[in-house]
């Protein structure tokens, strides 16, 4: 099998590629911009392109397969020509279908957890030395690569996001893989660039659940009162099953599960990882992992890169950074953090990058999201919205959409940084939040000041 990648430098691209390289397919790909750690990954296994550009000379007739990306556009000169030679073109989740659709599908959906929902089945099945492929939103621990798709393994395990498929496949992603096994974790509106109103994004999850194939399972959060009114409403004929939080306490800063008379000391914490835990562990079961031995396997779980992920502590302080950006996120994730430490302050600071982030008239779904701070930091580089093209907004329009009367307001990455330096991190925890990279703060280099 030819394949060729136009835009082959996107996270789940690349380890599309490197998966179908490993399967012995000849690759081909082609990209404008390329950066780590897709460079190295994609030179490594010798299928990097020579230069930097899109080439339709590479077009050929000969090619079984165009997988399309995001990150091209309609007008990309490579895409026209396959369009003109008659060839197929994918988006990635259509292609992953096409290689997973006689094995057994398991898709989490939703608009918060699915990395970690995913991350966490990935982690007992690896324990339990099961035989599975997947497809994940995050580097993990103990996985070479993000994505792995074999001829020999009955199960494929799913990250499904609601974002688009290509720039000409408008329909989203998670709509194309035809769960077995489904999980939606909850529903708060995102993505507002393509979904406009709330009503359009929940007609998304609607969608998704009737692409569950006969005799399947949804299984969904019933803490969330919108998805819960979604699931009431529908009439699809698939088996449906509720989770909500389990037994568990904390002690001295670490969550303990409590089931069945025995106790299971986790790594990680929060409601929203336990919620995520009860998702992962209903599919586990569903797999042929018993609850005890989910619980047992789930306590050497360290959490998927940049959730909630520890970059340093001393005795009395600790600074974590997390990918939280939607307000559900944000709010999620402080609460976590200050119900684990309730004795200690905590400085939040969050980085506005995405779309719908930014977009001025979706800030108000922000508020009350950072009141759980005592410290409350919003950050918005100028520079992002020159590169959006969107049109800056002064510090009042933020403050009064967080609706938080001691938020501080930055937009400027070194001014950012002077006043990180400054704080006091005796008996505090510092939460950095971003989908960015708060315009080139270097996390680590911050925490070794700090914490000293």
């Amino acid at each position: 099998m030819r394949v060729h990648f136009i835009a082959i430098g996107g996270a789940a691209m690349h380890n599309l590629a490197i998966a179908l390289h490993k399967n012995g397919f000849e690759v081909t790909g082609s990209d404008d911009v390329l950066f780590e750690p897709s460079v190295s990954r994609l030179a490594r296994h010798g299928i990097l392109p020579q230069e930097a550009g899109w080439y339709p000379e590479k077009i050929t007739k000969d090619l079984d397969a165009i997988i399309l990306g995001m990150h091209a556009r309609i007008d990309n000169p490579e895409l026209l020509k396959a369009q003109e030679l008659g060839l197929k073109v994918y988006s990635y989740p259509e292609y992953v279908y096409e290689q997973s659709k006689d094995k057994l599908r398991v898709v989490i959906g939703g608009s918060h957890g699915k990395t970690t929902i995913t991350s966490m089945i990935l982690h007992a099945l690896q324990a339990a030395g099961k035989d599975f492929d997947y497809l994940v939103g995050a580097q993990l621990e103990g996985f070479d690569t993000m994505v792995k798709l074999t001829k020999e393994a009955s199960i494929m395990v799913i990250e499904g996001d609601e974002y688009l498929a290509s720039p000409i496949d408008r329909r989203p992603k998670f709509h194309l893989y035809k769960a077995n096994i489904a999980v939606i974790s909850g529903i708060a509106w995102d993505h507002i660039n393509v979904f406009p109103t709330f009503q359009s994004y929940i007609d998304q999850f609607k969608i998704f659940i009737e692409t569950i194939q006969p005799g399947g399972t949804l299984i969904y959060s019933q803490t969330d009162a919108v998805l819960d009114e979604v699931v009431a409403d529908d009439r699809s004929k698939v088996h449906k099953e509720p989770y909500a939080l389990p037994e568990y306490v904390i002690e001295n800063g670490v969550t303990t599960i409590l089931s069945d008379g025995k106790k299971y000391k986790l790594q990680v914490f929060g409601e929203h990882n336990l919620l995520n835990m009860q998702a992962a562990r209903l599919v586990c079961e569903k797999l042929g992992i018993t609850k005890a031995e989910f619980y047992q396997y789930i306590t050497s779980f360290r959490g998927a890169a940049r959730r909630l992920e520890l970059v340093g502590k001393s005795d009395m302080a600790t600074v974590f950074k997390d990918f939280a950006h939607s307000p559900s996120k944000l709010q999620a994730t402080i609460h976590a953090v200050k119900a684990q430490f309730p004795e200690r302050k905590l400085i939040a600071c969050i980085e506005l990058h995405t779309f719908s982030s930014l977009n001025k008239d979706f800030l108000g779904e922000y508020a009350g999201t950072m009141d759980e701070a005592d410290e409350a930091i919003v950050f918005i580089d100028r520079k992002t919205f020159e590169q959006k093209k969107m049109e800056p907004y002064p510090a009042e329009v933020v403050k009064q959409a967080f609706a938080k009367n001691n938020l501080t307001f930055f937009n400027d990455p070194k001014l950012l940084l002077a006043q990180l330096e400054k704080a006091k991190l005796a008996n505090t925890n510092l939460l950095m939040m971003s989908s960015g990279n708060f315009g080139g703060i270097d996390l680590v280099e911050l925490k070794n000041k700090i914490l000293q």
